[in-house]
């Protein structure tokens, strides 16, 4: 009691603090105890806490697999470092074999204990790149383009019978203004930005950006197809020799694996299928074997920035704090990647992909939903947001055109299409008071009312699917992608220039508008007109004739420019404000598919959609001629109207070697809580919602935990998901 007396003294024991300090340090030591306690729950790879609380699962195979379904089984001498030989440079080009670097210590093939399925995955990627490698030199390809162009019914360039009851002329007379613009957007990149990435109207010059990695030319490469399906024939011959003279691959900077692939080897294929000239496959070959190094990933997922000195990867600073993959980037690979192997022989780009499909299938998913954000290190989703609009939208309409692009045998693609839209239809889905039907955000089981200009590709996508959905669906999805186009239309018909805003909110009265200046630009996107595209193809409707022709009288009015297109600032303004960039998806969807819905461009196989050809009977019934008409933006799937042959009937019927083999099916081994009471369940979802802005490598073990206990909660009636998303939605 004397020493409390003393002037300046304080007790060496905490409990002779005066009260308020007893607080204070009480409160730090709770804090405490509740980060460490919490880490235990939290932090990544959890594994003793997921023995404890998850029921037990069927070890499924390791993606050693995934090579054995190949035929090159894994093998100790196989269990290399991954580094597949990449073919031999063209002149003047850097060898990629001279920029690996070594991934593992000394020790690595020592290793005697049993492998997990990391470890499997490390050892599958090793032995797949050892053992499918090409000769070394040579870019060898059992794919004979003579014999495939000798099997058309009909030659690729041509028009067939328009079925609709427009007049002709007016057709012809759309068809040839869309023609001008893309003549004038493409004259005006080759006198101002020629070789740039993008060219820039106002200031009339070029623009690089930082997405490639010191790639140039994104615009040429893009618009080749483009260019050859309007026969504007001496365009393409420019745009070709570029290619052979000025598109080189020895560069050094970090590139966005998404951007190159959709863009560069997208466009790089298309011309190939279309032309048949070898500069256009050699070129994709070389840079497909620039990105492999971003597949170099415990789990095989790719990250989303590849280093092309280096070979090293990265994810993005953006996506969860540079721990994650996006959904919509290392979902969108499977079409173009397919062809690389298909036209190389090397059959490392194939198992690449195959692998991501193996990942996802089987990986816990909250409600049958696809987050978007996995990390590629653990393999566990990061975060409980799921979008069909931007960060995740081409992963789904990859999975149904790799469907339609193995003539219908991948069921591995077609299951997981529609158990997708499945989910996406029970817990996104949402009609608006005023009867417009939208496909909202979904944040951990909270909805934001919303839908992005990206989402608006959803509308074609459930067309193109619809035929192939079960009996009793196909009239339901066939009305559902009518009503999503018409609310993408919506957005554009209540807009002062009558083009739409990059996202539009269903909330305070107001619909299908978008609520915050930041929203309300357009950038030249395709993805309503190819809505628009695919339902008039289903349906010969004249109204989407008609809203796409009003869509380009607006291009024409509001993003013109002296010196090329421009997207604008603000939709709700007549007099524009343009954002100086002539984006290069532009030139390869945007016109190319107001071209093709203006009129029958080529020939198209039935009711499967559009195709870069267009080829409806081009081949035989048998074989089937995809593209992706479609694009996405920026973060979206390919920019390019990308031609797909099915493989095994392309081969079957040309009588040639099938390059690869078929898909292995792997069943998803359900897991879930058996006996957790009610008041438990619910603790652990408001502990979900407290702890949702935690940084990222927090997460894995709370959202993986979360998912059963929300999945329990559902199955036993407990919780109406709608009901509490709609009372819990953001203002």
């Amino acid at each position: 009691m004397l020493m409390r007396k003393v002037p300046g003294f304080v007790p060496a024991s905490p409990w002779g603090l005066r009260l308020p300090q007893k607080f204070l340090f009480l409160l730090f030591l709770s804090g405490l105890v509740t980060l460490c306690f919490g880490a235990l729950f939290l932090l990544p790879n959890s594994s003793r806490l997921k023995r404890l609380f998850l029921a037990p699962r069927i070890q499924q195979p390791g993606l050693e697999a995934v090579a054995q379904v190949a035929g090159h089984p894994v093998t100790r001498e196989q269990e290399s470092p991954p580094n597949p030989a990449p073919a031999a440079p063209a002149p003047g080009e850097d060898d990629p074999r001279s920029q690996a670097s070594p991934r593992r210590g000394k020790g690595w093939l020592r290793r005697t204990r049993p492998t997990g399925p990391r470890e499997e995955a490390t050892a599958a990627r090793g032995s797949s790149a050892t053992a499918l490698r090409p000769q070394e030199g040579s870019i060898s390809s059992s794919f004979d383009f003579n014999a495939f162009r000798s099997r058309l019914r009909h030659p690729v360039l041509g028009t067939t019978a328009d079925k609709s009851k427009e007049p002709q002329s007016l057709v012809q007379s759309q068809r040839e203004k869309i023609k001008e613009m893309m003549q004038f957007a493409w004259q005006s990149y080759k006198r101002y930005a020629m070789g740039k990435n993008e060219l820039r109207p106002l200031t009339r010059d070029g623009y690089e950006g930082n997405m490639f990695g010191g790639l140039s030319g994104a615009t040429v490469i893009d618009s080749l197809d483009t260019l050859y399906l309007m026969e504007l024939k001496e365009e393409f011959q420019e745009a070709k020799a570029w290619v052979e003279e000025s598109f080189h691959l020895n560069v050094s900077g970090e590139a966005s694996l998404f951007e190159v692939n959709i863009r560069y080897i997208g466009g790089l294929l298309s011309a190939f299928y279309l032309t048949g000239e070898e500069v256009f496959r050699i070129k994709a070959i070389k840079l497909g074997e620039k990105l492999l190094p971003a597949f170099e990933t415990p789990t095989g997922i790719p990250k989303g920035v590849v280093n092309f000195k280096s070979g090293s990867n990265r994810s993005w600073g953006w996506a969860m704090a540079g721990g994650s993959s996006i959904l919509a980037e290392f979902g969108s690979l499977h079409l173009e990647f397919l062809h690389l192997t298909q036209l190389s022989g090397n059959q490392v780009f194939a198992e690449k992909v195959r692998n991501i499909r193996k990942v996802l299938r089987d990986i816990d998913k909250p409600f049958g939903l696809y987050p978007n954000f996995l990390s590629p290190v653990s393999g566990n989703w990061m975060q409980h947001h799921v979008s069909v609009g931007g960060l995740g939208d081409s992963f789904y309409e990859y999975l149904i055109k790799s469907w339609l692009m193995s003539a219908k045998t991948d069921m591995e693609a077609k299951d997981m299409y529609y158990e997708a839209l499945e989910a996406i239809e029970t817990h996104l889905l949402n009609v608006s008071p005023g009867g417009l039907t939208y496909i909202a955000e979904w944040r951990g089981g909270i909805l934001d009312h919303k839908m992005g200009h990206l989402a608006c590709f959803s509308g074609g996508m459930i067309a193109l699917g619809a035929e192939d959905a079960k009996e009793e669906k196909r009239a339901h999805y066939r009305e559902l992608a009518a009503q999503i186009t018409k609310t993408c239309h919506e957005s554009y018909a209540r807009s002062d220039t009558k083009l739409g805003p990059e996202a539009f909110w269903f909330n305070s009265g107001r619909e299908a508008v978008a609520t915050q200046t930041s929203e309300s630009y357009y950038i030249l996107r395709p993805e309503v007109v190819e809505s628009y595209m695919y339902l008039w193809r289903q349906t010969h409707d004249p109204i989407y004739r008609e809203w796409g022709w009003e869509v380009v009288m607006a291009l024409e009015k509001y993003c013109r420019t002296e010196a090329g297109f421009s997207g604008i600032q603000d939709v709700y303004s007549k007099v524009p404000d343009h954002d100086n960039k002539q984006q290069t998806f532009f030139l390869a969807e945007t016109l190319k598919t107001t071209f093709t819905g203006s009129g029958a461009v080529l020939k198209r196989i039935g009711d499967v959609g559009p195709c870069l050809a267009d080829p409806a009977d081009v081949l035989d019934e048998q074989l089937l001629f995809l593209c992706e008409e479609t694009g996405l933006g920026d973060t979206a799937m390919s920019h390019q109207a990308q031609t797909f042959l099915s493989t095994e009937n392309v081969y079957e019927t040309c009588s040639l070697a099938i390059p690869g083999p078929k898909h292995r099916r792997f069943a998803l081994q359900p897991r879930g809580f058996d006996s957790l009471p009610f008041v438990l369940e619910v603790f652990w979802f408001l502990l979900d919602f407290a702890f949702s802005l935690q940084l990222c490598f927090l997460t894995d073990f709370k959202y993986s935990f979360q998912n059963h206990v929300l999945s329990e909660m559902v199955s036993s009636n407990k919780l109406n998901l709608k009901v509490f998303a709609h009372t819990h939605t953001k203002p």
